[in-house]
């Protein structure tokens, strides 16, 4: 590489860096002056405290990646053009298309670093984020309290509950159907079932089993019954966040194992495992659209092209949020949400090259 692309990619990473450097601690004190009166009403530990800002900053820092390295490259390409060192680039017969290479480079790098951070890291500190948040922050609710849970947790059996607290482990009007060749051979119900950790039993109150026979049924029922089932509690109706916080092997065969058990949150894990592999190509895209942005000296100088930044980049965050919300509630296409952005803008990035190659 020479001087020149040296020197675009030091300040490339160097800036996106102190970006983040900036930007976190500021993310921090506000959410610490959000949630200080609750950690001093809960008595946290202060190991905790620790961990868990550690754990946020991680996803903070995640969150909203894109948003900090579109901003850095516009802020030092525009200094770059209004210190006229982008023309004499351009003039000492360098093309727009060698001068974008360093940058390019620079953008491998980052996204590599974004993969890393989306396959292993980032679920980590998400679980470790939100499961703090519910055990200091939401007290009093669950994560995972839903209503009316239909699941097929094998080829053979569906279970069914009216309604599901996670943190005490309890379902309510439990239903299980088992299927031989289509045809139903017994069904189980039950006012609730509780799974019970001492001896990994399931506790079922006022349970009625009947059979199914050639000529009539047999009808068994008991006041309270203590027996084992094939599934796991927490099966019955994951925690709205589990899929920010499995990585992507994990994520992966739990989206196999849901989509079995005919989840009704399918949309919503699919949309986290393809913006694993939509946020590093991003990476790219808002490369180009901000060098191509700000690499012109205009008369309002760097503030112009901030300005022009920080809409480009609200827009994106629009797009990628109502797109995520419509996969997650309906049956629009998860990979489609997740990619139309890029597509979007992927598309403005060529028109905005071409611009600002001729």
């Amino acid at each position: 590489m020479k001087i020149l692309d040296w020197y675009i990619l030091k300040r490339y990473l160097s800036t996106f860096f102190m970006m983040l450097l900036l930007f976190i601690p500021i993310g921090i004190t506000v959410h610490l002056a959000e949630k200080i009166g609750k950690i001093l009403e809960n008595d946290v530990p202060i190991d905790e405290v620790l961990l868990y800002f550690v754990d946020f900053t991680i996803y903070f820092a995640h969150l909203l990646f894109p948003l900090f390295l579109f901003l850095s490259v516009i802020f030092f390409t525009s200094k770059l053009a209004n210190n006229t060192e982008v023309i004499a680039f351009l003039s000492s017969g360098v093309s727009f298309s060698r001068f974008l290479r360093p940058y390019l480079f620079g953008a491998t790098i980052v996204s590599v670093f974004a993969l890393i951070l989306g396959l292993y890291l980032a679920p980590e500190a998400s679980k470790g984020f939100n499961d703090f948040d519910y055990k200091y922050f939401k007290r009093g609710k669950s994560a995972a309290d839903t209503k009316n849970v239909f699941r097929q947790i094998n080829d053979n059996e569906y279970i069914y509950v009216s309604s599901f607290n996670i943190k005490e482990k309890l379902g309510l009007n439990f239903t299980l159907e088992h299927f031989e060749d289509s045809k139903m051979t017994y069904k189980i119900e039950a006012q609730n079932i509780r799974f019970i950790e001492k001896d990994s039993t399931y506790r079922l109150i006022n349970y009625v089993k009947r059979t199914i026979g050639e000529h009539e049924d047999i009808i068994v029922k008991e006041r309270r019954k203590d027996t084992l089932f094939s599934f796991d509690i927490e099966d019955l109706t994951p925690v709205e966040y589990i899929a920010e916080t499995l990585t992507y092997g994990d994520l992966t065969r739990f989206i196999e194992k849901e989509e079995k058990r005919g989840s009704s949150n399918i949309g919503r894990y699919q949309l986290v495992k393809y913006r694993k592999w939509s946020l590093p190509v991003s990476v790219f895209i808002l490369t180009i659209i901000a060098v191509a942005v700000s690499s012109i000296k205009r008369r309002g100088g760097m503030g112009v092209n901030l300005a022009f930044g920080i809409c480009i980049a609200m827009v994106f965050v629009f797009f990628d949020k109502i797109f995520g919300v419509m996969a997650s509630q309906s049956d629009f296409s998860p990979i489609l949400a997740v990619w139309f952005p890029n597509m979007i803008f992927g598309i403005l990035a060529i028109y905005l090259l071409y611009n600002a190659k001729r």
